[in-house]
């Protein structure tokens, strides 16, 4: 806490804005947006690497959160105070850090996937910046900043030789994709029957439980997408500028339809965490088969545009 005080004391309305704005770049639309536009636009294998780290460590992430269920800063220390405009992000308890773990697995990704020195240097920058913004808003501790840093990066290492090989023998995605679904189902499994103590923060408990969910819909809509592609669509993500620009805009504005679209008629008919995981398999289903289809369209309509 020391160190959350140092930093308390340097706020300035100027940096609060600024961390603040920084910060959203561990946030799961950025992280979602990025993967989707490596997964549709620039190397189909290595959108595969970015979102299985992205749920492995997700995984690994819910489960400490839950495991431990050490509080927020300011709940620890009631003398602390939070940035106001970050306490609506600073969701589930607080160890370890979920905007951590998200871009430093994605950025170190995208730093082991590039040879561009530029691209690698805004990656490392985007690590370190992300992090301290946790800090300095007041939403997490080193330590819970640090174990993340530390797991995302290791996951990012860890598995890249496998994504590389993968070049050569295809099922190793598959491995990896089902080693994912297993830590997934043993979380769920987790949260769902172990006898937590009666003192349990509810809210907490239901977050980590939604993300279950969550977790769950999205592997396996990500296992039944590869499969189809694997067996009939076969996508390519390569195409001119315009079209890039455009399948992944208009794409990235229907997954938000169907995410906000899809959540309330669901609830209406089955329990909310069951309509969550539904709800995810749809959307990532959608971003995997489905949307792909248009791909040849959009890259004859990019040359055309281009042309004329």
């Amino acid at each position: 806490m020391d160190f959350l005080y140092l930093l308390e004391g340097i706020r300035t309305p100027i940096i609060s804005v600024l961390m603040s704005l920084i910060t959203y770049c561990g946030d799961e639309i950025f992280f979602m947006v990025l993967a989707i536009t490596i997964f549709w636009c620039i190397n189909k294998r290595d959108g595969y690497y970015v979102f299985i780290v992205g749920f492995l460590g997700m995984a690994g992430n819910q489960f400490l959160k839950i495991l431990f269920r050490i509080p927020r800063p300011w709940v620890l220390d009631p003398n602390f105070t939070i940035v106001e405009s970050a306490r609506a992000g600073a969701t589930g308890y607080s160890f370890p850090s979920g905007h951590t773990q998200n871009i430093v697995g994605t950025m170190s990704c995208v730093s082991l996937m590039t040879r561009q020195k530029k691209i690698r240097i805004a990656a490392i920058v985007l690590m370190i910046l992300v992090p301290f913004s946790r800090m300095y808003l007041g939403c997490h501790t080193p330590l819970d900043v640090g174990v993340s840093f530390i797991l995302a990066l290791a996951l990012a290492f860890i598995l890249r030789p496998a994504i590389v090989k993968s070049e050569e023998k295809p099922y190793l995605l598959w491995v990896l994709l089902f080693i994912s679904l297993v830590a997934a189902l043993l979380y769920w499994a987790f949260i769902t029957f172990y006898s937590f103590p009666a003192d349990i923060d509810a809210e907490n408990l239901y977050s980590g439980t939604k993300n279950a969910y969550t977790l769950l819909g999205c592997l396996m809509g990500f296992i039944a997408a590869k499969a189809l592609d694997d067996r009939f669509i076969h996508f390519r993500v390569e195409a001119v500028w315009l079209s890039q620009i455009l399948k992944t805009s208009l794409g990235c504005v229907l997954i938000t339809a169907i995410r906000a679209g899809l959540k309330y008629p669901l609830q209406a008919i089955m329990p909310e965490f069951p309509a969550t995981a539904i709800r995810y398999f749809f959307i990532v289903f959608f971003a995997g088969a489905v949307w792909p289809l248009t791909f040849p369209w959009f890259a004859k309509l990019g040359k055309k545009l281009i042309v004329e």
